[in-house]
């Protein structure tokens, strides 16, 4: 009879033959079901050993169940847990650097639009006060050209009339000259002056 591999055949020294074969009939596996049970086809489907390997089905599963509850599933739950937090706190952490970083353009635009009106006030304040500045020494150059006009003109009249009056004098001296040098005698001087008069207002 054949042994399976495997199968612890010693003998004792000295044995018989035959009653090694029959020893053989008797040998365990190392599961310790015996040999022969397991010419009975695929081991879970034997039904000599269906029950025990149902209730070691049992047994496992409960172990493996407690084992689960007790340890692994709340290890799980508390990981799942913290990451939930970690993950709230997080979200609220980049609300709370949103709602700052929205606070700081609206101040920054504020703060811009604020800038711009105050340079656009103070453009239009030194345009004003330059165009003050202009208005007023346009006035000053006005009011100073006009009175160098006047002196010029006053000057130019005076000029005029104290020329008009030295030629007078010297169209009267001329006419009297050429009166006594025509007639050979000295010409009045009265009528030699209105003369020149009626000719200097008819020029």
């Amino acid at each position: 009879m054949a042994v399976n591999e495997g199968v612890t055949t010693d003998t004792p020294t000295g044995e018989m033959p035959g009653a090694a074969d029959a020893a053989h009939e008797h040998v365990t596996t190392e599961t310790g079901v015996p040999q022969e049970a397991h010419s009975g086809g695929f081991p879970p489907f034997n039904a000599q050993t269906f029950s025990s390997q149902v209730i070691w089905l049992v047994l496992v599963f409960g172990v493996l169940y407690l084992l689960m509850s007790r340890l692994a599933l709340p290890r799980i739950a508390r990981v799942i847990e913290e990451r939930r937090k970690r993950i709230s706190s997080d979200l609220e952490q980049a609300g709370s650097a949103k709602a700052q970083t929205d606070a700081a353009i609206a101040a920054y635009e504020k703060a811009f639009a604020e800038a711009r009106a105050k340079a656009h006030a103070i453009a239009q304040e030194t345009r004003d006060r330059l165009t003050a500045e202009t208005d007023k020494q346009r006035h000053e150059s006005e009011a100073s050209l006009a009175g160098k006009i006047a002196a010029a003109e006053a000057s130019i009249a005076a000029t005029k009339t104290a020329a008009l009056a030295n030629v007078r004098l010297v169209a009267v001296d001329v006419a009297g000259a050429i009166v006594t040098r025509l007639l050979g005698e000295d010409a009045d001087k009265a009528a030699t002056e209105n003369a020149v008069d009626a000719a200097l207002k008819r020029s």
